[in-house]
């Protein structure tokens, strides 16, 4: 009998997508090399419109440590300077009046572990919000069985697959944290 798991369908999608949340916060973390994406979370006040970094510059990455931020607008250099001296990057812009440069730091031992922790941390919030739909889905299958729409028998192979998807989940989110930190990590 083919059993219609729609709910584990929309489990399993709503936990990819703390998944590629998960992804998206560690890219916010600083390692100690250049990643454009350190700049995602950057307001530049452009024209009296707040407006994200990335839509009116271009950031390359000309070094393994450099970002380089060149405006599209010149007459917003001035603007992209101080939104990201008011950012909390805790990085100096250095305007060389065409283009911005941002040396990112070599990161202390301690400050290498500081992150791991922080890496571990939104971890652990990733396998919690995957947890909670797993428990969403099983609270859905219980209601189902009570209401006569799945059989016991049926419930018990869906939770198993519910379970199955959870488990390759977490092992996904462990997996990004793993490369994270080994990329922290590495000196």
């Amino acid at each position: 009998m083919k059993i219609n798991d729609s709910r584990i369908k929309d489990g399993q999608a709503r936990m990819t997508k703390a998944e590629e949340a998960f992804q998206k916060e560690l890219g916010n973390i600083r390692a100690g090399r250049a990643n454009a994406s350190l700049l995602n979370r950057v307001m530049v006040d452009y024209y009296g419109a707040p407006t994200p970094l990335n839509q009116i510059a271009q950031i390359t990455i000309p070094e393994a440590r450099v970002l380089l931020v060149t405006p599209y607008d010149k007459s917003a250099l001035q603007n992209i300077e101080h939104a990201i001296l008011a950012s909390d990057l805790g990085i100096s812009p250095a305007n060389d009046g065409s283009a911005i440069r941002l040396v990112i730091p070599q990161l202390t031992e301690e400050r290498r572990k500081e992150i791991a922790k922080q890496v571990k941390a939104e971890s652990e919030k990733a396998k919690v919000a995957v947890r909670n739909v797993r428990r969403d889905i099983m609270d859905e299958l219980k209601k189902a069985e009570k209401n006569g729409e799945l059989t016991e028998d049926d419930l018990h192979v869906l939770e198993e697959q519910a379970q199955k998807v959870t488990d390759a989940s977490i092992k996904n989110v462990e997996k990004i944290q793993s490369v994270k930190e080994k990329e922290i990590l590495d000196v």
